[in-house]
């Protein structure tokens, strides 16, 4: 492996020294566009009194290209409720994934106004008020599964006791105990993203940012998976968001699913399940889940989602 020019991080009680490859995943680029002081006192009040996890208000985002304007999407607004899981679906390309990025603060809004846990995203962010599990693992092959858990918390400061035993409760958490010591090529998929979830569980956040997790997974594994998450969204009460393109999976997972149109992104539905929190799959056959399956098809009708 060629060298390469290491930088030290300062964070908080002690020293980490990472390579670029590793500090790659938890820090991108951010471009700046904020909020009106008079905006973000006008959801401030708001989300405070009804304890929001995320208030979107009226958000519309514009990207620059080569070849001209994108909308990406187009006046948004959502209330998502604290311990609240939320699926978001729709075709390719209609901004799901923006969503969580405007939300994560990875990208701003063009116009509209947002919050995160009753402060501004970028508060959020600085203040590391969400974990984020992306479409692909992203664990480094050369770190063993405890190192990859403890990364984030490396770079956050925290003292080595409190390292080992984060890792320890987490991957408990996720059913890994006694994988500590084995490398991500020597995990299923499967079982590569639950050490993924761990790590975005490992310092805390109020918030779990999920972009299709289990997409690249075969159906047995993903349904094994759905079970799992649930139980664990159970046993913490985090807010999740979750991206995926399945209606089953959001059916099944979710207490809200918001449909969104083709680009620009637009809510076309936003429907409630009011399923017992101890669900199991076979609930997929009852006639409560094949309605509201139902429901979320005719909404993607409704935006045109099949004429692509």
């Amino acid at each position: 492996m060629a060298l390469e020019t290491r930088k030290s991080l300062k964070q908080g009680r002690q020293r980490v020294t990472l390579r670029r490859d590793e500090r790659a995943p938890f820090v991108a680029p951010i471009e700046r566009l904020r909020m009106s002081n008079e905006a973000i006192a006008t959801l401030e009040s708001v989300s405070m009194s009804q304890r929001l996890a995320v208030d979107v208000r009226n958000v519309s985002l514009t990207f620059e290209t080569a070849d001209g304007k994108v909308d990406a999407l187009s006046n948004v607004s959502l209330q998502v409720a604290d311990g609240e899981f939320v699926s978001f679906i729709g075709p390719s390309g209609c901004g799901k994934t923006t969503m969580l990025r405007l939300i994560a603060d990875l990208q701003q809004p063009t116009s509209g106004a947002l919050l995160v846990n009753g402060m501004s995203a970028e508060q959020a962010r600085l203040e590391r008020r969400y974990g984020y599990v992306f479409q692909a693992p992203a664990l480094f092959p050369w770190r063993t599964i405890e190192k990859n858990l403890k990364l984030p918390l490396e770079i956050m400061g925290f003292s080595d006791n409190e390292q080992r035993e984060r890792a320890t409760r987490y991957l408990a958490l996720v059913n890994l105990t006694g994988f500590e010591r084995k490398y991500p090529w020597q995990l299923s998929g499967g079982m590569q993203q639950r050490v993924s979830i761990a790590r975005a569980l490992s310092f805390d956040p109020a918030l779990l940012l999920m972009d299709e997790p289990f997409g690249a997974l075969d159906e047995i594994v993903r349904d094994h998976l759905n079970e799992q998450l649930l139980q664990l969204w159970d046993k913490t009460g985090k807010t999740v968001l979750f991206v995926t393109h399945s209606i089953p999976e959001a059916v099944f997972l979710s207490t809200k699913i918001v449909v969104m149109s083709p680009r620009p992104g637009r809510i076309v539905d936003i429907i409630d399940c009011n399923f017992r929190r101890d669900r199991t799959l076979e609930i997929r056959e009852t006639p409560e889940f094949l309605k509201i399956a139902q429901r979320v098809r005719v909404g993607l009708r409704a935006g045109h989602s099949y004429d692509e």
